[in-house]
This record gives structure tokens, C-alpha cells and sequence, in this order.
């Protein structure tokens, strides 16, 4: 399999998975300082012009979301309640904390004025802490452990949490949150990551 990714961008969720569950891949580098994600090359392959893509046998696939559970389904819950929370947090993560994030950095997906962009980014660290403070009163009652990459959430919020410093939030105001991601730092897997350049 091949997986295309940017550094630093939630698509390094998925080689974290593929790292954890040890499945052979081919890491595909779309460098954003060129502009590559927007090339026909690249559409080819993923028509959205985002990262992640997933060249696998039976075709590509997109969205992180989908591919966690594809590369990893060991590490799904079995119990059917279980499986759902932890897909309604993954949800969570893709549909309010990470667009939450984005607003500082890509303005012009949401609007066209200077303006705009500039009040968007100064409300990112109060609603990225926002998403925090829900994130870690949720993973309290998760019923599965977290931060022991047993599940394909751990490594999507992993990701995410990767970016506290850069939205204006300090990880050491969400205790559970940073003890999360001190369990996480001391996987093999989010090592790889590191040691690829990927974070």
C-alpha cells in the first residue's frame, strides 16, 4: 500500500496505525510548500486535493476516518456500543475540533474577505480549547482505555492534539489530555512517526 501524506497533517494518523498494527506501506511525501496537492497528478489519484490518499489493491481511498478502521480493524472495538463511541468521538475530532483548527489556517474555505480570515484566526484558541475541555471530559467516559493506542481514535486525537501549540492552547491546562499524550509518546508507533519526519 501506498499512503500519500503531509507532515504534521492528520493523515500521519494513518501511518501511525499501519506502524502499530506493523503493515508494510510506502509513505508518498505531498509537499504543500509546492503546491502538490493541487497538481492534475495529484487529483488524479484524489480529486479533493487533501491528504490523506490510500493507494491500496482494491482501489484508493480517502478521508481518515475510513482508513483507520481499513488498516487497522484489530483495533475497532468488538461490542457494537463500544465501536459507536469510539466512532462519535473520531466525528467529533473530524467535524468540530479539526475544522475548529483549520479556521486559523485556511481562512478561504469559509469566506473571501481579508477580513474574515483574520477574525476567524483570532477565535481559534477559544474554540480549539473549547473542543478540549469536551474532548477530555469524553474520554473519561469512554468504555475502552485511551492513550494506549488500542483503538484507531487514540491516534486521530494523537494527531490533533499535535497541534495545541500552534492554535494558541497549553495542552497542561486539560490534564487528561496531556497524560494522554505522554502515554502515546512512549509507543513505538508514534516513534516512527517522529523518526520519518512526519511530525
Amino acid at each position: 500500500m501506498k499512503l500519500h501524506y503531509a507532515p504534521r497533517t492528520i493523515s500521519v494518523a494513518v501511518a501511525m496505525a499501519l506502524e502499530e498494527v506493523g503493515t508494510p506501506y510506502e509513505p508518498v511525501l505531498v509537499d504543500f510548500s509546492k503546491g502538490e496537492q493541487t497538481t492534475a497528478a495529484y487529483h488524479k489519484l484524489n480529486p479533493k486535493g487533501r491528504v490523506p490518499a490510500l493507494e491500496t489493491p482494491h482501489g484508493v481511498l480517502t478521508e481518515t476516518g475510513a482508513l483507520l478502521e481499513y488498516v487497522a480493524p484489530s483495533l475497532v472495538p468488538t461490542d457494537p456500543f463500544a465501536a459507536a463511541r469510539m466512532r462519535e468521538l473520531m466525528c467529533y475530532l473530524n467535524g468540530t475540533m479539526h475544522p475548529n483548527h483549520a479556521h486559523g489556517l485556511r481562512g478561504s474555505r469559509w469566506a473571501d474577505q481579508e477580513a474574515s480570515f483574520a477574525d476567524m484566526k483570532q477565535k481559534v484558541p477559544q474554540t480549539v480549547a473549547a473542543s478540549c475541555a469536551y474532548v477530555e471530559e469524553a474520554l473519561e467516559a469512554l468504555p475502552f482505555p485511551s492513550g494506549e493506542g488500542q483503538v484507531v481514535s487514540d491516534f486521530y486525537l494523537y494527531v490533533v492534539l499535535t497541534w495545541l501549540p500552534g492554535d494558541g492552547v497549553d495542552i497542561a491546562e486539560f490534564a487528561t489530555l496531556q497524560d494522554f499524550q505522554h502515554r502515546m509518546n512512549t509507543r513505538a508507533s508514534v516513534q516512527a512517526a517522529f523518526e520519518k519526519g512526519m511530525l
